[in-house]
């Protein structure tokens, strides 16, 4: 019997994609491989998003060179965006490759590894749109209690920084009934926790012409028994609606978090950006949802040293973060990303000033996220029990989760607690990026998620095809607002 291994690079996008290949080897009579086996299959679900994805990739492949060499029957897949952009490069550059294909046909995998043993040849497969969703292919799910659930693939955007839609297409997105399927499912198999995917999550519906399709969708999620929690990522600012809000406040289910990217706070960048919204949009957004939900915990990503970017825009971005002072960043420093607008604009700006203003940007938003962290100390949280969570957890004696604002905290473990319980805990400590409950427990619920876990057993899915109800017909739209994007 042969084994696989799936190893991801990139976004959650891409963690959900590898469990879909996982669950296609596992379908055509493949299994994982074991802690410290050797596979007879390796599978690198690449990003083309991240910096030096291409020297990750290539890095990696060359480690595995001569661990090949050892093991003649050994096939190496590349597959993501990556091979979406490389192509027939990536065999060129590393020919004991076997099977190379892109984003639109992850489905072929398992015919494209036989081919190529058959016909003792590398086996290159790119098509130019998507073949199959990849929501109707089988998935073996990382975690027993907490699953992705992809709501639609590709974005209509045109950010002048990102390749994904040029690597992912168009926005393609799934009926609201077969999205709905694959929650219950996983609800019925004990998982407690889903997370709706998406590009552009909340611009969802945009393809059957239902624009408060999302908020409705988020609104049926928490209908559906034995869920718990439901959060999405990545929304834009652009598609943000008051009934998205309102969705979030009144579905008990429906966490109160959001990761919401700001890219920059100076108009003049996020135009050339091509991000269609300003400044005094998203901060009215943030002012909605923290009006509707006081206790939201609201992220996001910026980027710092974008092409052209003046000592005045940055001030502009550092003035934003502290009006909306958020619970924490994904901070980046621009880079240039082949086959993108902005890697041809001119005022690329020297390391130098990149690197000293990503510091004083973390600097200032460390300091708010532990101001913000300092006011949960003494407050009792509810936590999901996690695994992998907590990097130091072993040496400390504790176990990690994640409260329903999804802020992770360390506590003290009591005994029969497993990942997938649910727990409370009186938080102890604040640090900037965690908290810390040491004492005894409040609270300790034993779940079907964690029976499964401490099982090992995790979710299998079917493929959820097309074709159940929708919604139903959406309401006529309500006369504009004042917020409408500029």
């Amino acid at each position: 019997m042969r084994t696989y291994e799936v190893r991801t690079f990139g976004c959650q996008m891409n963690v959900h994609d590898s469990e879909r290949l996982s669950g296609l080897l596992e379908d055509a009579g493949y299994v994982a491989a074991g802690p410290g086996q050797a596979a007879d299959v390796v599978v690198f679900n690449t990003c083309a998003v991240r910096e030096n994805a291409d020297n990750k990739l290539y890095g990696n492949l060359g480690h595995l060179a001569p661990v090949k060499n050892a093991n003649p029957g050994m096939q190496i897949a590349v597959g993501g965006c990556l091979a979406q952009k490389d192509r027939g490069e990536i065999v060129r550059r590393a020919p004991w490759v076997d099977v190379v294909f892109g984003t639109h046909n992850i489905g072929s995998l398992p015919v494209l590894l036989e081919r190529a043993r058959h016909n003792r040849r590398a086996e290159v497969e790119i098509l130019e749109s998507l073949e199959t969703f990849p929501s109707t292919l089988p998935a073996r799910r990382d975690s027993a209690y907490a699953g992705w659930v992809s709501i639609s693939v590709g974005c209509n955007n045109t950010c002048t920084f990102c390749i994904v839609p040029s690597l992912r297409g168009r926005e393609k997105d799934r009926r609201p009934g077969d999205v709905l399927a694959e929650v219950k499912a996983l609800a019925a198999e004990g998982v407690l926790e889903v997370t709706l995917l998406g590009q552009n999550v909340n611009s969802y519906g945009v393809e059957f012409g239902d624009r408060y399709a999302f908020g409705k969708l988020l609104r049926a999620c928490g209908d559906i028994d034995g869920l718990e929690r439901v959060r999405f990522t990545s929304p834009h600012p652009k598609d943000f609606t008051d009934d998205v809000i309102a969705a979030m406040a009144e579905t008990p289910a429906v966490c109160h978090q959001l990761h919401m990217p700001l890219q920059s706070g100076s108009d003049d960048v996020l135009r050339r950006m091509r991000r269609s919204y300003r400044s005094t949009r998203y901060l009215s957004i943030l002012d909605k949802v923290r009006e509707a939900m006081p206790d939201a915990a609201i992220t996001t990503d910026i980027i710092v040293g974008f092409p052209g970017e003046t000592d005045a825009d940055f001030e502009a971005t550092l003035d934003v973060v502290r009006q909306a002072r958020f619970s924490g960043a994904f901070t980046f420093q621009y880079s240039k990303r082949p086959g993108t607008p902005a890697a041809e604009l001119p005022d690329q700006l020297p390391k130098q000033v990149v690197q000293e203003r990503y510091e004083r940007l973390v600097e200032l938003q460390d300091s708010i996220s532990w101001e913000l962290n300092k006011q949960v100390v003494g407050k009792t949280v509810e936590l999901l029990v996690a695994t992998g969570e907590g990097r130091k957890d072993a040496d400390t004696r504790r176990m990690s989760g994640r409260a329903r604002d999804n802020r992770l905290v360390h506590f003290t473990p009591a005994e029969g607690v497993r990942p997938g319980d649910i727990v409370e805990a009186v938080v102890t400590y604040a640090a900037p990026h965690h908290l810390v409950a040491d004492g005894p427990l409040v609270s300790h619920r034993r779940t079907r998620a964690g029976d499964n876990h401490e099982a090992g057993l995790r979710p299998k899915t079917n493929g959820v095809g097309l074709g159940l109800p929708g919604f139903g017909a959406p309401p006529p739209a309500p006369a504009e607002t004042g917020c409408a994007v500029r």
